[in-house]
């Protein structure tokens, strides 16, 4: 019943989730373990090859990781839908899937397909169609040239059509005490042994209980066999009785007969007394010593008990098996290609000061975009769909995402803490995005070939990195480690040998970069610059540049001054700087590549 059906359920402190077999396959081993008792896992999945789901689809594990399953009692089965491939007319193709995963709903599926293909992220197909009747079909139409095998790569990653179903073979045992199961996980061995245990049990008490009726049966014959052979007589003394209990007490006493023998021939029919019903009678009596005398050999023979019994579980499994459902696919995994599903068009990304993005094609005017009230734009990073958005949080953490990821609207976006895992109070420092061209990720600030950056904190402590800006998680990777009461204010490209550092109170210095440690690791560096604590100064940002090169001081009301190296007094570094900017203060620096 358990490994036949499945079976689910939760308790208090444990669970059990079993997948439903194949009849056949279930037959074949407990049949197998009876002419070899001592059968392990190893041996039953010869003949059970596995789960077999009445929704059909593939199983892609692997004969190892079944047994293991087996022979742990919990494991995960990996499921997928199965489909076909038909050509139409005109060179048109579509993809049918006609089976999908056990419990996966359909309509929910159809549906996240959908969604799936409105939101563009499967440029592969171009429309989902549920013509399922009796059996699944849900039409998948392709693109020309669309390869249905990178398409199907995606839906089995991000959809339920590919699915895990997590196995845990826990039942209660039998115990001493028969109201009271024993709870226990159990091996593929254990409940067949189990099962076949159960069933001896079951037919040894059935082999009883049929012996007890016979022999029942049998005495009350061998009372009427008494009564024919002197019939006349019988009658006689019925016919004589005062009563139906006087009656039973006469031939009871001429006969040699029992109470239950007597009241038998009392409930006599006329008919019955008929030569050809007596022939019957003795019939049947022999044929019931007969089998009285068969069933005392197999109670007493265990082995014979053992061949019916695999007599009744092949004739069940002929009767009622059918053929296995669900394929075996094990190792048939499709590569997948994240690049492959995305759509190579020009885009641009826009966040906001307030930590909103979003996604655009383009920006005429960044001053128009939509945007909520009290809030600005921060950055406008035109680029492509293929392109890497690269966001370093105030905390240390760098984000790494894909452009295509990027919600395309031209409302306001979304939050940035809806899109990856920024803890409280930890917001955008700065934000660039990753060309895939040149020498791949790491060449990939807009414009430069240089990798290396410089990272300054508010509290005037920095270094340069090399920072991995591959792909990350949504919580991010670290590359700066921030004091208490500290965040990072600037990361900016190393474009040449000298350092310049700024405060918002419009103090500066100048050193060379070589006074600026490069970590390996994430770290909290040197100082930089001591901002004046009595000022409550704080830096606002850090640029390594060309000797001879100019910046821009950007202020608080968002006004920008053109800087020369040359006019921000020189000096080594961890020095408070001197004034350069003597009204309105600063509010960040930027490079010169970085104006309009």
């Amino acid at each position: 019943q358990l490994l036949m059906n499945g079976s689910t359920g939760i308790a208090v402190g444990m669970a059990t989730n079993i997948p439903p077999h194949n009849l056949r396959e279930i037959v074949a081993a407990l049949t197998a373990m009876i002419d070899e008792p001592d059968l392990d896992v190893k041996g039953l999945l010869k003949h059970v090859k596995g789960p077999d789901f009445p929704t059909g689809g593939e199983m892609l594990n692997s004969k190892r990781e079944l047994r293991q399953i087996y022979e742990s009692g919990q494991g995960a089965i990996r499921l997928r839908g199965t489909y076909k491939l038909e050509t139409l007319p005109r060179g048109k193709r579509q993809i049918i899937i006609h089976s999908i995963p056990y419990t996966v709903n359909k309509a929910e599926l159809v549906e996240q397909i959908a969604q799936v293909i409105v939101s563009r992220k499967l440029p592969q197909v171009t429309d989902v169609r549920d013509e399922s009747t009796g059996d699944v079909r849900i039409v998948l139409e392709l693109k020309a040239e669309a390869s249905p095998e990178t398409a199907l790569a995606y839906l089995y990653k991000h959809t339920p059509l590919q699915t895990n179903f997590n196995v845990n073979l826990t039942c209660l045992l039998p115990t001493a005490n028969p109201a009271v199961g024993q709870p226990a996980r159990v091996t593929l061995r254990d409940l067949c042994r189990q099962f076949l245990d159960f069933r001896m049990t079951v037919v040894t008490r059935r082999l009883e209980h049929e012996k007890r009726q016979l022999e029942s049966r049998l005495h009350i014959l061998e009372g009427l066999a008494k009564i024919y052979d002197d019939l006349d007589r019988a009658i006689r003394i019925i016919r004589k009785a005062e009563s139906r209990a006087d009656a039973a007490k006469q031939l009871m006493a001429a006969f040699k007969l029992d109470q239950v023998q007597a009241d038998a021939i009392l409930e006599i029919r006329l008919y019955q007394l008929a030569r050809l019903e007596i022939e019957k009678i003795r019939a049947e009596r022999t044929e019931k010593r007969r089998r009285v005398k068969e069933i005392e050999g197999l109670l007493a023979r265990p082995r014979e008990r053992w061949k019916l019994i695999r007599q009744e579980l092949t004739a069940l499994g002929e009767k009622y098996g059918d053929a296995r459902r669900t394929a075996l696919a094990a190792g048939d995994d499709l590569s997948y290609d994240p690049e492959a599903y995305i759509v190579h068009e020009e885009a641009t990304v826009i966040l906001s000061r307030d930590g909103w993005l979003k996604r655009v094609r383009e920006v005429k005017d960044p001053t128009a975009t939509r945007l909520r009230e009290g809030d600005a734009v921060a950055a406008v990073l035109p680029g492509t769909t293929r392109d890497r958005l690269v966001l370093f949080s105030t905390r240390g953490t760098v984000y790494v995402l894909r452009v295509a990821d990027v919600p395309a609207t031209t409302g306001y976006g979304e939050p940035v803490q809806s899109l990856l895992k920024f803890g409280d109070g930890e917001r955008v420092a700065a934000a660039r995005l990753v060309r895939e061209a040149g020498d791949g990720p790491q060449a990939a600030l807009p414009g430069l070939a240089e990798k290396t950056v410089i990272v300054a904190t508010a509290k005037g402590y920095g270094f340069r990195a090399t920072p991995d800006l591959s792909e990350t998680t949504r919580a991010g990777r670290r590359v700066a480690r921030v004091g208490e009461g500290d965040e990072i204010v600037s990361i900016e490209p190393v474009l040449g040998t000298t350092v310049v550092v700024a405060t918002r109170r419009g103090k500066m210095l100048r050193f060379p970069l070589e006074e600026v440690v490069e970590l390996a690791g994430p770290g909290r560096g040197v100082i930089l610059m001591r901002p004046s604590k009595e000022d409550d100064d704080r830096i606002v940002g850090a640029l390594a540049l060309p000797k001879d090169a100019t910046f821009i001081a950007v202020t608080p009301e968002g006004g920008e001054r053109r800087i020369a190296l040359g006019e921000v007094p020189a000096g080594r570094r961890a020095g408070k700087g001197q004034k350069v900017v003597k009204r309105g203060g600063v509010a960040g620096v930027k490079r010169m590549d970085e104006v309009g």
